[in-house]
């Protein structure tokens, strides 16, 4: 290529624009060019892919069993269940529901899950099933207020939050809290056990149809237990009164022979 160095930028450019007159659409450099030759391609360089260390799932059930070891009392337990922090449904609820009544009585009525009225009271079975489930129990001469432990009810849920829109706890909820179920009844020691509904007897007999179950007696918790029809069922299906009332009379037969 001729060397255009003395030559100024207005002759420069005059040049260029006359090639470009003439057809020229691109540098032409002093070596020939194949235009059909394979252009060589870049090494390629190896770059190690990052993969990202699976984060490991928390086993609830296995936390929720060390949280009740060190519990010795009903009040470490409350407090254990209390400060567990997989649960989800404690983010939504207003208030931890522990029990109510009488820790000392001969019969311990688990319940499913608290309701709005619960949730806002602190306290299971205090909305109108709740109170449906006093007068029921009064009238075989037990009540959640008494002193005297044979006249007395102690009253717990297998779920101490409010579960979202009241809905059904799910199976892993159920069994994340049942480790403190377990231990609740160990610690309360009764004498029987009322499972009011069908997700009391799915964490203590994992079985479910309460119609099925109901006045039958069973082993839960190494209790003699008797599954009975939740009073908000009663509530809604008067006409199943008469079977909940047998139901009843069979707790209070069982108490009186004192097997």
């Amino acid at each position: 290529m001729p060397d255009l160095s003395h030559l100024d930028s207005l002759t420069l450019r005059a040049m260029l624009e006359w090639q470009m007159e003439l057809g020229a659409t691109e540098a032409i450099g002093d070596a020939p060019v194949d235009r059909y030759a394979e252009v060589p391609r870049k090494a390629e360089v190896a770059v190690p892919a990052v993969v990202a260390e699976p984060v490991g799932e928390v086993d609830c059930v296995a936390e929720a069993r060390v949280a009740v070891r060190g519990a010795q009392s009903l009040a470490e337990l409350a407090a254990a269940q209390a400060a567990f922090e997989h649960c989800e449904i404690r983010k939504g609820a207003r208030n931890f529901v522990f029990s109510d009544g009488n820790p000392g009585a001969r019969v311990m009525v688990i319940g499913e899950a608290p309701g709005r009225d619960e949730d806002i009271e602190g306290r299971p079975f205090v909305g109108r099933a709740g109170q449906l489930l006093d007068r029921m129990f009064a009238a075989i001469g037990l009540g959640r207020g008494g002193e005297d432990a044979a006249k007395s009810l102690y009253i717990t849920n297998v779920l101490p939050w409010r579960p979202p829109g009241n809905r059904t706890p799910e199976p892993a909820e159920i069994a994340m809290m049942l480790p403190f179920l377990e231990r609740h009844v160990a610690l309360a020691d009764p004498e029987v056990i009322v499972l009011m509904g069908n997700t009391p007897c799915s964490a203590a007999l994992g079985r479910m149809g309460i119609l099925k179950l109901r006045g039958q007696w069973v082993s839960a918790f190494g209790k003699p237990a008797m599954p009975m029809t939740h009073p908000a069922y009663l509530l809604r299906n008067p006409e199943a009164k008469r079977e909940a009332w047998a139901d009843l009379l069979a707790v209070q037969a069982r108490l009186r022979s004192g097997a």
